[in-house]
């Protein structure tokens, strides 16, 4: 049962059971203009947004899930034209490149983890951005070897790192593809082109953003046109079709090489940035072994370094194996406990063993064994906490070393993509090439600055993830794939910087553990904590009795608004469902798809 509640005085709510169990509408009091401890449709309702997901979708044909509406049904209309899984999601992160610039792009990386029906086996892709030949460890550092400006690797030229999105796809067209690569794109031009209505929820975000956006003279054309009111209102981006119809005609040489390439090169350069045409030249997505792992009767398939998500997901539910988790209860006291304890080893292991694993040994076979999980839980004791201080990285070891967007894409011969891709912050560098229309990522702050200096997300890393020329930071993306019984069981991933990676996991013991239906798992609020700082995060707000059974133990707690929005389609009997986590209002699962 769910055991984080409501309470206080402020709001009172009522639960809206809508008929088939589809979906939870929560029908808010406003008692105070302080909004904050509500559940999360009613928050969200209280901002004057509607969830695109009004209830579960289901299909005999496949299932298309992603944060934006348009970018779903362009998926369904390649599935239809006869167009396979990967097609689609071609089709798809292009189309979220226009629709939704905050995340979606084509200046930033990401991964892909995939299962092909054919060949019945597990594959993934790394597209992550690259830092550029001419980078260095101390890049961001005074002569002092201090670290005093954020904004050198979060804002601006010197951010940028080299692109992959492109690449990455057109690889996977290369391997997978059916459809030809041009009609891929069509639809994705056409919203560039011709413009797209701004929802209530982008055009909040461009006034929130207003500042940022402002910064470059390019960006504050495209995406402040409208300002103050955007609401509906047409984003054109005219620059980008071009830009999308070049890469439609030429494939992946029309963004590496050539008109844009040079674009993309002489801007950075002339700017104080690093990037130069030979970096997008020499760019080269990775085929890569996808992790796997057991967990009770289900096989865990999720992406590997230069990720940290898939590895300290697996690592987790190693540790969480041990417990009779439905017996302690769903966010009870002594589970969220037990997995704050849990997640704090792992967020430790991350700041020190975890990179690109092309420049650092990362011990994956270690991390990842039931052995390694046994020694850590004799340090778990529920009703107690370990301080972060007095967590070591690896103590247990034997020597050996906030803005993404997910979508999840199953056609009806059962191929199965899960995608992450980012531009790293919101808007990324806010940087737009000019003649482009590319908003280019701010990657090079996912690589530690100094040892012990955070990341924007307050994530630590140390040598493992230090900057050097061609290589790819550490990411928490963490696109998964669980088989049951050798077919698909679900397959899921989320937006949310460091969070995507206990977000992940906590689905994946909703679904697992505890038997909760997809829209229960989607709606069940979720806990964080990563070690430093020594903070036990919570969406919304939590039983009292519960928060002050945690504070007792010792936890210092803090409410968040909902920092990631699960994208999961589930297969039972034969039938595919899906739902659009509403935390990002825009969201939809469909499932549209004609024999």
């Amino acid at each position: 049962m769910e055991k984080l509640i409501i309470s206080g005085p402020k709001i009172l709510l009522m639960k809206v059971l809508i008929k088939k169990n589809i979906l939870f509408f929560f029908v808010g009091l406003v008692l105070s203009t302080s909004f904050y401890a509500s559940e999360p449709i009613a928050y969200l309702n209280s901002l004057g947004y509607e969830p695109a997901q009004k209830d579960l979708a289901s299909s005999k044909n496949g299932m298309i899930t992603t944060q934006h509406f348009l970018a779903t049904k362009v998926g369904e209309k390649i599935l239809n034209q006869g167009g396979n899984a990967y097609d689609a999601s071609i089709a798809i992160a292009f189309t979220l490149a226009v629709v939704l610039p905050r995340a979606g792009n084509i200046g930033g990386g990401g991964f892909m983890v995939i299962y092909d029906s054919k060949t019945q086996k597990p594959y993934s892709i790394d597209f992550r951005e690259k830092a550029p030949e001419l980078s260095n460890k101390d890049m961001y550092l005074d002569a002092d070897g201090s670290f005093n400006n954020r904004k050198l690797s979060t804002v601006g030229y010197l951010s940028i790192g080299v692109p992959g999105t492109v690449a990455g796809l057109w690889e996977v067209h290369q391997k997978f593809g059916s459809l030809p690569w041009n009609e891929l794109i069509e639809d994705a031009i056409y919203y560039a082109e011709n413009g797209f209505l701004i929802t209530p929820f982008l055009a909040d975000i461009l006034l929130r953003y207003s500042e940022s956006l402002s910064i470059f003279p390019e960006t504050k054309e495209i995406f402040q046109s409208h300002y103050p009111n955007f609401k509906n209102k047409n984003l054109v981006q005219k620059d980008l079709a071009n830009t999308l119809k070049i890469i439609a005609s030429e494939g992946k040489k029309g963004f590496y090489e050539g008109e844009i390439a040079e674009k993309i090169s002489k801007e950075i350069t002339e700017n104080n940035g690093l990037i130069s045409k030979s970096d997008l030249k020499k760019y080269n997505p990775i085929w890569r072994d996808p992790l796997i792992s057991d967990y009770r009767d289900t096989k865990v398939i999720t992406m590997g370094p230069p990720s940290s998500g898939g590895l300290h997901v697996i690592q987790m539910l190693n540790i969480l194996e041990n417990y009779d988790l439905n017996k302690i209860g769903h966010n009870s006291s002594e589970y969220i406990n037990l997995l704050a304890e849990v997640m704090k080893y792992a967020y430790a292991d991350r700041s020190k063993y975890l990179g690109d694993p092309d420049f650092f040994e990362v011990p994956i076979n270690k991390i990842t064994s039931k052995e390694y999980a046994n020694e850590i839980n004799k340090n778990i004791e529920i009703g107690k906490l370990r301080p972060a201080n007095q967590i070591l990285p690896g103590k247990f070891m034997r020597k050996e070393s906030h803005e993404t967007t997910h979508f999840s894409v199953v056609d009806k011969q059962g191929n199965v993509v899960s995608m992450t891709y980012t531009l790293n912050s919101t808007f990324g560098s806010k940087v737009v090439i000019e003649g482009t229309g590319i908003l280019m990522n701010n990657e090079m702050d996912d690589f530690s600055a100094a040892p012990g200096v955070p990341n924007q997300f307050n994530l630590l890393g140390a040598e493992a993830n230090e900057i050097a020329p061609f290589k790819r930071p550490l990411s928490s993306m963490t696109p998964t794939i669980v088989l049951k019984n050798d077919e698909l069981f679900f397959t899921t991933g989320s937006p949310g910087g460091a969070r995507i990676i206990s977000a992940v996991l906590q689905s994946i013991l909703n679904i697992i553990d505890f038997n909760m239906n997809l829209e229960d798992t989607t709606l069940a609020k979720r806990i964080h904590h990563q070690w430093y700082p020594d903070i036990l995060e919570y969406e919304f707000s939590l039983d009292k009795i519960i928060e002050n059974d945690l504070k007792k133990i010792g936890y210092k707690t803090s409410s968040k608004l909902p920092l990631t929005s699960l994208q999961t389609i589930m297969f039972a009997d034969g039938i595919y469902y899906g739902y659009g986590d509403f935390r990002r209002v825009d969201a939809l699962a469909s499932g549209e798809i004609y024999d």
